[in-house]
C-alpha cells in the first residue's frame, strides 16, 4: 500500500492505490479546503507534491485548465481531488482549513 505523508500536519498514512489525495486527507482528518466537493470545479485543494510526483496519475486536461488560474502554482502543483496515488508521496497542503 502506498504511503502518503502530509508535511503540513505531520501525518503519514497508508492508502489504497487509486485513491485521491483529497479522499485520503479527509479520511485521516488532514486539514484541506475542498469548496467544490472534489469535482475539479475550483482550486481550493491545491497541493504541492514534495516527493513522488511520478507516483500520481498524470493530470488530465480539466485539471491542467483549472490550475492555470493558480497564482502560486509550481511545477509540482496538483489538485488533491484529481490526484490518484499509485506509490509513496510527500505532500504539502497549500490551502489548509
Amino acid at each position: 500500500m502506498p504511503k502518503v505523508k502530509f508535511i503540513s500536519s505531520g501525518i503519514e498514512v497508508e492508502a489504497k492505490a487509486g485513491e485521491t489525495l483529497l479522499d485520503i486527507a479527509l479520511a485521516h482528518d488532514v486539514s484541506i479546503q475542498h469548496a467544490c466537493g472534489g469535482f475539479c470545479a475550483c482550486t481550493t485543494c491545491h497541493c504541492e507534491i514534495i516527493e513522488g510526483l511520478n507516483h500520481l496519475d498524470p493530470p488530465d486536461a480539466d485539471e491542467l485548465d483549472r490550475m492555470e488560474i493558480l497564482e502560486d502554482r509550481t511545477d509540482k502543483s496538483r489538485l488533491a481531488c484529481q490526484s490518484k496515488v499509485r506509490g509513496d508521496i510527500t505532500v504539502r497542503v497549500v490551502n489548509a482549513d
